[in-house]
């Protein structure tokens, strides 16, 4: 079976918390609590995820990436 796959790079924040299907502030503390992945500054405004570390914790958690 043929998957496709997004091509690596970032997603910025509300991209992720509808993947996850969590709130800001339940992403917020799974960041501090080390379960979440810690976000990448792009610039000065912007942080991004890694796509792949997105993709990696659907695939601990059980869900699709």
């Amino acid at each position: 079976m043929y998957q496709t796959q997004e091509p690596e790079g970032f997603y910025r924040l509300p991209e992720v918390l509808r993947i996850l299907g969590v709130s800001k502030t339940t992403f917020y503390t799974g960041i501090k609590e080390g379960r979440y992945p810690k976000g990448y500054k792009l610039s000065a405004r912007t942080t991004g995820y890694k796509v792949s570390d997105i993709r990696n914790l659907c695939a601990e958690l059980g869900g699709e990436s």
